[in-house]
C-alpha cells in the first residue's frame, strides 16, 4: 500500500517497513504490581523479573497466548537467544502459580495474594480499575533505561485480491485519524497510534513512559521461534 495518509499519522516502528499493515490502536505490556507489597523502587526492567527477589512472586499469563509470545519474540530480537532463554527460565523459576488463562485473572492472582507481580496489557488493568477504582494495583514502566516498554497493536492490512481497494485504503485512513483515534482511545482504553491524539483521563492518569521503538515486524517474523524457546524454558 502507498498511503500519504497513514504513513504520515502512524509511527514507522508500529507499521511495517513495506507497508503491507499499519497498527491502528496501542497498548503496552508492562509490569503490575500490588501496591501494599511492592515498592516502584524494586522494579526495574522485565528482564530483573528473573532475578531471586521474585522468587515466588511473579505471576503470568499462559504462553499458548501471543501478548507473550510476541514480548519474548522481542527480547530475543534485542538480546539474542541465549539471553532470552536465561530470562524466561528466570521467570519461570519465580512463578508463584501456574499460568493464568488471561490478564485479568493474572491479576486477580495479585489481589487474591497468590503473587505481587505479573505482566498484562495496559487496557485489561483499565478494564478492572473502571470497576474499582481503589484498586490495590498500580502499573510500572519497564525498561526506561534501556529498550523501552513493550507494545504491541491492533491492526490492519489490504488484502492483494480485494476488489474494492481504493475504498478499503480509505477505510483505514480514516481509522488513522483523530476522530477516529479517539474512538479506539475512549472505548477500550488504548493509546492512539496517531501522535496528535489524546489519551483518554484514565489512561494519563498512569503516566508517559518511552515504548521500544523496534519494528513490531519482529515480533511476528520471531513468534515461532519464541514459542519454541518458551516450551524449552518450561514456561506453559
Amino acid at each position: 500500500m502507498h498511503s500519504e495518509t497513514l504513513t504520515a499519522n502512524i509511527p514507522a516502528h508500529l507499521r511495517d517497513p513495506e507497508n503491507r499493515w499499519f497498527g491502528l490502536s496501542l497498548r503496552a505490556r508492562t509490569i503490575v504490581y500490588s501496591t501494599t507489597r511492592v515498592k516502584p523502587a524494586d522494579l526495574t526492567t522485565y528482564e530483573d523479573l528473573a532475578s531471586s527477589q521474585w522468587k515466588d512472586r511473579l505471576v503470568l499469563r499462559t504462553s499458548k497466548k501471543v501478548y507473550n509470545q510476541s514480548l519474548v519474540a522481542m527480547l530475543i530480537e534485542e538480546h539474542g537467544e541465549k539471553e532470552a532463554v536465561r530470562i524466561v527460565s528466570g521467570w519461570v523459576g519465580n512463578l508463584a502459580a501456574p499460568p493464568f488463562s488471561n490478564d485479568t485473572k493474572t491479576m486477580e492472582a495479585i489481589l487474591a495474594g497468590q503473587g505481587d507481580v505479573g505482566i498484562v496489557n495496559t487496557y485489561y488493568f483499565g478494564r478492572l480499575a473502571r470497576k474499582n477504582p481503589q484498586l490495590p494495583l498500580a502499573l510500572f514502566w519497564p525498561n526506561q533505561a534501556s529498550g523501552g516498554v513493550h507494545v504491541n497493536v491492533s491492526g490492519a492490512g489490504l488484502i492483494a485480491a480485494s476488489r474494492n481497494q481504493s475504498k478499503a485504503v480509505a477505510f483505514m485512513e480514516w481509522l488513522s485519524t483523530k476522530s477516529a483515534q479517539a474512538l479506539f482511545a475512549d472505548a477500550n482504553l488504548e493509546y492512539p497510534v496517531n501522535a496528535a491524539v489524546a489519551v483518554n483521563p484514565v489512561v494519563a492518569a498512569w503516566g508517559t513512559f518511552r515504548q521500544n521503538e523496534i519494528n513490531l515486524k519482529n515480533a511476528g517474523e520471531k513468534q515461532a521461534l519464541a514459542i519454541r524457546l518458551m516450551d524449552r524454558a518450561g514456561y506453559r
